[in-house]
């Protein structure tokens, strides 16, 4: 009888180094982005109660650059009002969430880089430690920039425009615009972690950056334009310029963190030639 052939089929190459743990079905990246935002409200939860035990001294820190812009306009004394008897506690609440987050952030951001690290180059993932310092420090830092410039700065022009009227600020409007200015700017000032992102999955580049910076300024001025609480082009230049420079900053973050996926790619177009 004819000896039968047997033919051998071909191994598959195992999987490199910079190419483990990248795999997951639909399901499961559904099940790790629950138990992500499950652990994320957990410490937010845990800083909220931390907080609401000190609200009485930060509501005298968020009330702080409106007794200035008072006093700068002769209307030292005046206090913000309220229209509803459990308006005040819910104030508490809610001031307490805002600095929970504030507080929270590490935590949150470390949360973010779990979900998203595993579709990352083994090399890649080592950046945990700077992304989660770096990005809980840029949101820290717009939130004290807007605090202690951008928000008194369009509280003054707010107050001196209107220096005919007598004042009535109710604590629910000031908060809303206060946390929209705070949270506002802490959310931009994470533009670099953005582009870092972007730069590492190789959908933005720092070519791609520079090669559209004059779209990028319009969208900037844009976005002050609604940001900004006042109408004047002081304002609005507050608030545009550390996004321009955040913008220029985002342009290294893409040149530096997208050299390891270019370098890939050019050994990949070696071996194939």
């Amino acid at each position: 009888m004819p000896e039968e052939v047997q033919t051998e089929r071909p191994r598959r190459r195992a999987p490199s180094e910079d190419q483990l743990g990248g795999t997951m079905s639909f399901l499961e990246h559904l099940q790790e982005l629950r138990r992500r935002i499950f652990l994320s409200l957990c410490g937010v939860i845990v800083a909220f109660t931390v907080c609401f035990g000190y609200a009485n001294q930060i509501y005298a820190f968020m009330s702080r650059p409106l007794k200035a812009a008072f006093a700068a306009h002769g209307l030292a004394g005046q206090k913000l009002v309220y229209l509803n008897p459990i308006t005040p506690f819910n104030l508490y609440i809610k001031l307490a969430l805002v600095v929970g987050l504030f507080l929270a952030s590490p935590w949150v951001l470390y949360q973010v880089w779990l979900f998203i690290s595993p579709g990352l180059y083994k090399k890649e993932r080592r950046y945990v430690v700077p992304f989660v310092l770096c990005t809980s420090a840029l949101f820290i830092a717009g939130g004290a920039f807007a605090y202690l410039y951008a928000f008194p700065i369009a509280l003054n022009f707010l107050i001196g425009y209107a220096h005919q009227f007598q004042p009535q600020v109710t604590i629910d409007e000031y908060f809303n615009l206060f946390t929209t200015v705070i949270l506002g700017l802490g959310l931009i000032f994470e533009l670099p972690t953005l582009i870092f992102f972007l730069s590492l999955l190789g959908v933005v580049n720092a070519r791609f950056l520079l090669k559209n910076f004059r779209y990028a300024v319009l969208g900037i001025f844009i976005v002050a334009a609604v940001v900004t609480p006042t109408a004047d082009i002081t304002t609005m230049l507050v608030f545009a310029t550390p996004m321009l420079a955040l913008y220029t900053l985002s342009i290294g973050v893409a040149y530096i963190f997208g050299k390891d996926r270019r370098d890939r790619r050019k050994a990949k177009r070696a071996a194939a030639s």
